[in-house]
């Protein structure tokens, strides 16, 4: 045999059993943050706490938006509780649901935060509730009071309408502590379930953060700020299938 094929073969042996014995290196599957934030405004506790039982099965979070607490009943009261304790959120939304920017056009924003933030804040410590964020009445906001309430709380939320593009929609968390939520009510404008799948399609594909916001659950609509249990089951499911993350309010500060 000629002998500079023979150190050739010798060559490629060694070359085989050294690559052989070594371990080839473990390549991490890339962390995605994408997932949702489920919110809901307003004071439908009973219809909330029922609907938390559904859903139950699919690990979700929400994030339950409160108003007007000094009208709730103790059996209210207990049920935000438990569903605190349960690992959602309870957020604040005003002591007396006021439209902020027409307030405080008339009475200034320290008449406001005393009436609106400070009155609500009070009560809501004495039952016990963690709260740290705030979701606007309405959505209806401005940049003086968003400055004002962003020195109280985690993350304040507004509301974003419209049905252009994932691309062109505010409605996912950009790192930022103030962050704009939207509808999944039937009756909010331009909602329809396929540009909910669209918005959660984006959110997947581009590991975004999407935010949303109802108020009444319900198996049939029969009035308006009603968000059907139906839609918010196709999110859940969806959200497991893609191995995506339910978020609260207040752990997209932990992410900012």
């Amino acid at each position: 045999m000629n002998k500079n094929i023979f150190k050739f073969i010798l060559l490629c042996t060694f070359f085989l059993f050294s690559c052989e014995n070594k371990k080839l290196p473990v390549i991490k599957p890339k962390h995605s943050d994408a997932g949702v934030v489920i919110t809901f405004d307003d004071a439908s506790i009973n219809e909330w706490f029922e609907t938390d039982k559904l859903l139950h099965q699919y690990s979700w979070k929400a994030t339950f938006c409160v108003s007007n607490i000094n009208t709730l009943s103790h059996s209210e009261i207990t049920k935000l509780l438990m569903l605190q304790q349960g690992g959602h959120e309870i957020a604040g939304h005003g002591f007396h649901h006021f439209d902020a920017p027409k307030f405080v056009a008339k009475n200034g924003i320290n008449k406001y935060i005393d009436q609106e933030i400070n009155s609500m804040m009070n009560l809501m410590r004495f039952y016990s509730f963690k709260v740290t964020t705030f979701a606007y009445p309405f959505g209806f906001r401005n940049p003086e009071i968003d400055e004002a309430l962003l020195k109280k709380f985690k993350i304040v939320r507004g509301t974003t309408y419209g049905a252009e593009d994932p691309f062109f929609q505010n409605c996912y968390f950009d790192n930022s502590r103030l962050v704009f939520a939207i509808g999944i009510d039937t009756n909010h404008p331009k909602f329809s379930i396929p540009y909910l799948l669209k918005l959660l399609d984006y959110a997947k594909r581009k590991d975004k953060i999407l935010l949303l916001f109802g108020h009444k659950p319900v198996q049939k609509i029969t009035a308006n700020y009603q968000t059907k249990i139906e839609t918010l089951e196709l999110i859940c499911n969806y959200v497991k299938q893609h191995n995506m993350t339910f978020y609260s309010l207040s752990e997209l500060n932990i992410l900012n």
